[in-house]
């Protein structure tokens, strides 16, 4: 578990996939993640993730208000696996953050994402972590720059697992003591 001022990141529950089927596999949510995914799929994919949390490994956690546990997200670090993505990345930590709709535009991404890169200097020991998305996404792109991100334009790629409106990937890096951040 995780905690910040308003939030708490957990280990999912399976109370939690039906919720996430209903509230994060969404035309909108998912604009920039390829698209809504087969529920078996997305089922598939969420208890791997509850699995490898669980064994101590990086994965998403559900993000919960502090003072009620209502579930609006999920947020956490996962190996970069693409084979299109550069050699120089290939196999480092990611960050990433997916929250319902009615929770965009009141800081809880950016405040689970702290809270997540702080773990992951911290708790973890990462020297590095990264973030991608794409020029299309301007959310995430503005962002990753008020969180501390710098911008790896030599590292961009194009994935054949995205549509071309979300290509090329854009690569962003932060090192440790370089978080420009308080949790």
């Amino acid at each position: 578990m995780i905690a910040s001022d308003r939030l708490v990141l957990r280990v999912p529950e399976v109370a939690d996939l039906p919720w996430q089927i209903a509230e994060l596999n969404l035309p909108a949510v998912m604009q920039h993640l390829g698209g809504p995914r087969d529920e078996t799929a997305i089922a598939v994919s969420f208890e791997e993730n509850r699995a490898a949390l669980l064994r101590g490994d990086y994965g998403f956690w559900t993000v919960t208000m502090r003072e009620t546990g209502k579930a609006i997200g999920k947020c956490g670090l996962a190996s970069i696996e693409s084979t299109a993505a550069p050699a120089e990345i290939r196999g480092g930590v990611q960050i990433g953050w997916t929250l319902a709709e009615p929770h965009w535009g009141h800081g809880y991404a950016s405040e689970a994402a702290r809270a997540v890169l702080a773990h992951g200097f911290g708790a973890l020991g990462l020297p590095v972590i990264w973030s991608q998305t794409s020029d299309s996404n301007d959310a995430s792109t503005r962002m990753m720059g008020r969180l501390g991100f710098e911008r790896f334009a030599a590292l961009d790629y194009v994935d054949p697992d995205y549509p071309p409106a979300d290509n090329p990937t854009t690569v962003y890096r932060m090192a440790r003591g370089a978080e420009a951040f308080q949790v």
